[in-house]
């Protein structure tokens, strides 16, 4: 029983070693290969849009606060003390509001942001996934990310130029130097 045992432990350890020197492993830098989906291009007009929405919003509030301060200066001396608090009251509440929409508005922008990102990271993420299981990688390594403190270059395969053409990217952009 006991050689039994131990046979059957030696053979586990055998088909382990085998099975991790028959892994197939792969890079990308999937963000850039997302920068050169053309998705991305219409992401960024969208964003600049709802931006630009949001800047023409503040702006009329900004002229709206901007008029009553120039009319409070111009009239002040004339107002009595309890039209005057009023008047800094209600440019006190204005500017908060100010301030309060450019908060919200710089949330609700990266909110738009993520929102139409996330289908286009979905889809490069699918082709990354149909490109290794065509090739039979066990794991694809993203070096956007620098999480890998060492790889061995010579025993990954770069993919990228696979999942751009599985996406329909024709031209891949240029890798930024490392500094």
């Amino acid at each position: 029983m006991k050689k039994v045992i131990k046979l059957a432990l030696v053979l586990v350890c055998v088909m382990c070693s085998t099975s991790l020197y028959a892994q197939k492993f792969a890079r990308i830098n999937l963000q850039k290969v997302i920068s050169a989906m053309p998705e991305i291009k219409t992401l960024q007009s969208d964003i600049e849009s709802f931006a630009k929405e949001l800047g023409e919003q503040l702006e009329v509030m900004q002229v709206e606060y901007n008029n009553k301060v120039a009319d409070f200066q111009k009239n002040s001396a004339t107002m009595n003390e309890s039209v005057r608090n009023l008047k800094e009251k209600e440019l006190y509440d204005l500017q908060q509001r100010i301030g309060e929409f450019q908060q919200i508005a710089q949330q609700d922008i990266e909110k738009k942001q993520m929102e139409l990102y996330q289908p286009i990271h979905v889809k490069a993420s699918e082709a990354v996934k149909k490109v290794a299981s065509a090739a039979g990688y066990t794991a694809v390594f993203d070096t956007s990310m620098n999480a890998l403190a060492y790889v061995d270059e010579s025993s990954v395969v770069d993919i990228e130029a696979a999942v751009c053409t599985e996406l329909g990217i024709k031209e891949i952009p240029a890798t930024p130097a490392a500094n």
